[in-house]
Order: structure tokens, then C-alpha cells, then sequence
């Protein structure tokens, strides 16, 4: 037990991953009360929009709005997915302190899942981040980075260490400052979560990596203690279990922040975060999308607090 992270910090992606593939459309004040909830929980970092194609990702398409609406706290980071120039530079069209603390870009550890995605080839698909990442920077902006499907990919199937440890590689040449290493079609099991962790590890520090998991499988929780085990203080978690992946069929979404940090909570784990906070923030955007949360702990505990209350 004494090997493992004594703090943990959560980034919740709910209001931007979790929220992205919702077929209703989320109004501005919805996303921007969601995020007020998750900082007065105790987030200190959330992944809030994406400056992305309206076209492809309607729901986003009010992303400047949503930037403009939040009253930031300090000591909070608020990130948003840019996937190449034009998103960056609309990101940063606002008034300087509207702007993003952090930008998040990603590439996908299989050339299939790239060529089917985005129409490019991993190392295309990089190049195009290389400029993003530089004007960032430049700016004092954060550059976190992602390998999608680094557990498996809907296409080819299996993906080995060696594809995830080559696009690290790529993503740490062009100056990406953070690596997450991403399930996202939730395939992922403990020895392949630790294997592939272990690779982006050769290229960042423990500080500098982080897990990013989907619930497809119930595999989840089990892959946040495996990458625990590793060393990792840093996971994307979704409020209420939010989100999916178009290309995996059943997916439950991400792994719900509340499950997470009732399972922190019990290995003694510190993370600055009320888990009756989000239970609540859980409700409100269940309520709002008409829905009980995914999560599971939210469902326990909010059974708890209806049956104390009659």
C-alpha cells in the first residue's frame, strides 16, 4: 500500500468528452453551471469545451460562450481540446482572460483508427499539432497530449506497447508537455494498462503521465488501481459516468469521477475533493439529460440520502 500516490489529481472531462456525443442539445448555462459545480467540489482541473468543427461535433459549437460564462477560481485549470490551428486560434480570438489554461491535442496509436478518424497518417496527424503546440507555448499555455486506443482499437484489435511507446515518442519531439495514455473503447485490462503506462514512462515523468479509462467492460476502476500501482497521480474521470465512444458498441462511457474518488477515498488517497459534491453535480446534469448518473456510487448515494430524508 505504501507504494502508491499519496495525492491524486483528478481531471474531469464530463462538461467536454462526457457531454460531446449527447444527441440533445446542452445549453451554454447548463455546461457552465456543471463547471461551477465540479470547482465547488474541489476539481482543479476540468476539461471544459472543444474548438472543434460545429459540423462534426455539434454540440460544441458554443464553445466560446461557454469559456466567456465561467467565473474562474483560482488554483483551478481549465483546458479545452484544439484538434490543429484554426481551433487554437478561435480559442484564443476571446479577450486574454477568457482564454484556456491548458489545450489538449491527441493521436491515435494505431494507423487505421488515424486514417478512419481524421483521414491522416499518425505522423501527419502529429505535424499538424507541431505549430499548435509552439503557438501554445508561446502564450504560456499548457500543451496536454493523448494516445487514443492505446488498449485497443476498433479496426485492427489488438494495439502492442511498442505502437502506444512510438506515437509518446512523437507527441514528447514535438514538446507536448503532458502524455495521457487513453482506453478509449474501454477494452483495456491491468497488465495492459501497466505495460503501456510504462512505456510512455521511458519519455515522462510519473507527474507527466495520466490514465484515461472507459467503463465498457467494468474494467475501469480496476485499470485506475493498476495504473495507481505504477506510480500514476493522474486520471480524466467524467462526472456521473458521462460520455462514450462512437466506435464502441454498448460503451458505458468514462469512468465516473464519483467512482473514482470513493475509491480513492477508501485506499486513503488524498485528492481535495467533496464526493458529496459531486453527487450533486452528478444530479444536476442527470436531471438536466433526463437520466439516472452511470456512476454507481452517485446512484448508492443518492439512495442513501432519499431513504435518510423519509
Amino acid at each position: 500500500m505504501s507504494s502508491l500516490p499519496s495525492k491524486v489529481i483528478l481531471v474531469d472531462v464530463g462538461p467536454r468528452d462526457g457531454l460531446q456525443n449527447e444527441k440533445q442539445t446542452v445549453d451554454a448555462a447548463v455546461k457552465i453551471e456543471l463547471v461551477h459545480r465540479l470547482q465547488a467540489a474541489g476539481l482543479s482541473e476540468i476539461e471544459v469545451t472543444s474548438f472543434v468543427s460545429p459540423k462534426w461535433v455539434p454540440q460544441m459549437a458554443d464553445n466560446a460562450a461557454v469559456l466567456a460564462g465561467i467565473v474562474r477560481q483560482p488554483g483551478v485549470r481549465y483546458s479545452v481540446l484544439v484538434p490543429n490551428m484554426k481551433g487554437l486560434d478561435a480559442a484564443l480570438s476571446a479577450p486574454r482572460d477568457q482564454w484556456p489554461d491548458e489545450i489538449v491535442v491527441f493521436g491515435a496509436a494505431t494507423e487505421v483508427f488515424s486514417r478512419r478518424n481524421i483521414n491522416c497518417s499518425i505522423a501527419e496527424s502529429v505535424e499538424r499539432f507541431r505549430p499548435v503546440v509552439a503557438a501554445a507555448q508561446a502564450q504560456g499555455i499548457r500543451v496536454r497530449g493523448a494516445v487514443s486506443v492505446a488498449l485497443g482499437c476498433p479496426y485492427q484489435g489488438e494495439v502492442s506497447a511498442d505502437e502506444v511507446e512510438h506515437v509518446v515518442k512523437l507527441l514528447k519531439e514535438i514538446g507536448v508537455d503532458h502524455c495521457g495514455i487513453a482506453d478509449t473503447i474501454g477494452v483495456g485490462t491491468p497488465k495492459k494498462v501497466q505495460a503501456a503506462l510504462e512505456r510512455a514512462l521511458k519519455h515522462y515523468t510519473v507527474a507527466e503521465v495520466s490514465g484515461h479509462f472507459h467503463d465498457t467492460y467494468a474494467q475501469a476502476i480496476v485499470n485506475v488501481y493498476a495504473a495507481l500501482e505504477v506510480g500514476i497521480a493522474t486520471f480524466d474521470a467524467s462526472i456521473a459516468g458521462l460520455g462514450g465512444c462512437p466506435y464502441a458498441m454498448g460503451a458505458t462511457g468514462n469512468v465516473a469521477t464519483e467512482d473514482v474518488v470513493f475509491l480513492l477515498q477508501g485506499l486513503g488517497i488524498e485528492t481535495g475533493i467533496s464526493l458529496d459534491g459531486l453527487v450533486d453535480a452528478a444530479a444536476f446534469i442527470s436531471g438536466v439529460l433526463g437520466r439516472k448518473p452511470v456512476s454507481r456510487s452517485a446512484n448508492a448515494l443518492l439512495a442513501k440520502r432519499a431513504s435518510l430524508s423519509s
